[in-house]
C-alpha cells in the first residue's frame, strides 16, 4: 500500500505567484535554505506531502508543486504524495518509513494532521505530540537538513474554538511541536475563521472540511508567502542541518515508528495473511486497502504472539461494520481490552491505528494479542483486520 512517487506534470492552468498581502498566520521559524539551494544548485529535489484526505485529494497540494515548479524551473521535482483519508498523525509516524522516507531523503516535507487528529482520532495533547514529534524527529534523523512546513486545515470544531477565544487542542499541540523544532506553521484554520467571521466568505464557498479551489488557493497563497519570505533575498548560510533537540517534549514519541513485518508474528489458530472477500462484506470499502493483504481474525479466542523491541506496539486496522475488540497484554501483564469499532464504522471499513502499549520500558516484549468475545453493540462481529502491525522501534 505504498503511497505514489511521482514526476509531476500537470496540465492545469498556470498558477500565477501575484503579489498578496502577507497573513500574520504565516508563522516563519529557521529557514527553508536547506531545500531552497537544492532545488537551485543540483536542480533536483524531493518534496513530500503526509497528512489526511486533505493531503490525499487533488487540492493544495498540486497547487503547491506547480508553485515550485514555477520558481525553479530548470529543476526536476519528485513529489511523493502520502496523504491516506482517515489518518492521523499517530498513523503518519509510523507509516512514515515506507510511504515517505523510502523514496529517499526529503529536501521539504509538506505535513498537515490537524483536522484528523481532533475529528478522527479524538486525540489528546499528548497523542497529537508524540505523533507529530515522531514525524519530524524521524524525517530529521533520516536527513537532518530536511526543511519542513506545517499546516492547519480546519473544520467546524476549529472555527467554534477560535470564535470563543480558544485554540483547537491539535494546532495547539501541534505547535508546540513546530516551535520546539523550529519548524514554519501554515495556521490556515485562524486566517479562515476570521475571514468568514468578517463576511468576506463563508464556510460553503471555502468548500468545507475537504476545501473547494477557492479554499484550497486560500492554503497555497499562504505557502506562496512562507516561500516569499525565505526565497525572496539571497540564502543566508551554506546548507546545515537543522538543530534536533536532544531533549524531546514527549520521551514516548513515535520517532522510530515502523510498520513490523509479519514474519514477526506467530499466528496461532483462527489467524490467516490474506486478501479478504471484501464483495462479501457490509459496509464501504476504499479500493486501496481491497488489493493487499492484511492479517486477520474472525472468531473469539484466537491468539496471536510476537516479540519485539521498543516502546509502543499497535496496529493499523481496517474497522468496518463487524470490527470487534482485542485484549491485549505486554509481558504477562493484565490483558487490556481494545474496542477496534470507530464512530464511522457503521457504513465503512475505516482505517485507524490502535496502540496495544505506548510507553513501554526500552528494551525487548512480548505481546499476546486475544479476540475478545465482547464487542461493541454497535458491531456485528468480532473482526481484526490490520494491513500492518506497528513498533516504535528500540534497535
Amino acid at each position: 500500500m505504498k503511497t505514489k512517487t511521482f514526476l509531476l506534470t500537470l496540465s492545469c492552468a498556470a498558477f500565477s505567484l501575484c503579489a498578496f498581502a502577507s497573513d500574520a498566520n504565516v508563522i516563519s521559524r529557521g529557514n527553508l535554505d536547506n531545500s531552497r539551494q537544492k532545488f537551485e544548485k543540483q536542480k533536483n529535489g524531493h518534496v513530500a506531502f503526509l497528512g489526511g484526505s486533505i493531503t490525499e485529494m487533488e487540492g493544495y497540494r498540486p497547487m503547491v508543486c506547480e508553485l515550485l515548479k514555477q520558481r525553479f524551473p530548470e529543476t526536476e521535482f519528485k513529489f511523493t504524495a502520502a496523504g491516506i483519508s482517515s489518518t492521523c498523525s499517530t498513523t503518519g509516524a509510523f507509516r512514515l518509513a515506507d510511504d515517505v522516507l523510502s523514496q529517499g531523503p526529503v529536501d521539504i516535507l509538506f505535513v498537515e494532521f490537524a483536522v484528523n487528529d481532533d475529528q478522527d482520532a479524538r486525540h489528546t495533547r499528548d497523542e497529537c505530540i508524540r505523533g507529530m514529534e515522531g514525524i519530524l524527529r524521524h524525517l530529521r534523523s533520516h536527513n537532518p537538513r530536511a526543511d519542513i512546513v506545517m499546516t492547519f486545515f480546519l473544520n467546524e470544531n476549529s472555527m467554534k474554538m477560535y470564535n470563543s477565544g480558544q485554540v483547537p487542542l491539535p494546532v495547539a499541540a501541534h505547535t508546540e511541536v513546530a516551535e520546539r523544532y523550529q519548524v514554519s506553521t501554515i495556521n490556515l484554520a485562524k486566517t479562515v475563521t476570521t475571514r468568514i467571521a468578517s463576511g468576506e466568505f463563508d464556510w460553503k464557498k471555502f468548500g468545507g472540511v475537504h476545501p473547494a479551489p477557492f479554499g484550497n488557493r486560500i492554503a497555497a497563497d499562504m505557502i506562496a508567502d512562507l516561500f516569499e519570505r525565505n526565497w525572496a533575498a539571497p540564502p543566508r548560510n551554506a546548507p546545515q542541518p537543522h538543530p534536533l533537540p536532544e531533549k524531546p517534549l514527549d520521551e514516548s514519541n513515535y520517532s522510530k515508528g515502523r510498520f513490523l513485518p509479519a514474519s514477526a508474528l506467530k499466528l496461532g489458530e483462527g489467524w490467516s495473511v490474506g486478501i479478504p472477500d471484501w464483495q462479501k462484506l457490509p459496509g464501504g470499502k476504499r479500493e486501496r486497502f481491497t488489493k493487499v493483504p492484511v492479517v486477520l481474525a474472525t472468531q473469539p479466542g484466537a491468539v496471536l504472539t510476537s516479540t519485539f523491541e521498543g516502546s509502543a506496539i499497535g496496529a493499523f486496522v481496517i474497522a468496518g461494520p463487524d470490527a470487534g475488540m482485542v485484549e491485549a497484554s505486554i509481558d504477562g501483564a493484565a490483558p487490556v481490552k481494545i474496542n477496534l469499532y470507530h464512530s464511522y464504522s457503521k457504513g465503512l471499513h475505516y482505517p485507524r491505528t490502535v496502540l496495544f502499549g505506548d510507553t513501554l520500558s526500552a528494551g525487548s516484549h512480548t505481546l499476546r494479542l486475544t479476540v475478545s468475545e465482547d464487542k461493541d453493540p454497535a458491531s456485528s462481529g468480532h473482526a481484526f483486520r490490520a494491513l500492518h502491525f506497528v513498533v516504535n522501534d528500540g534497535r
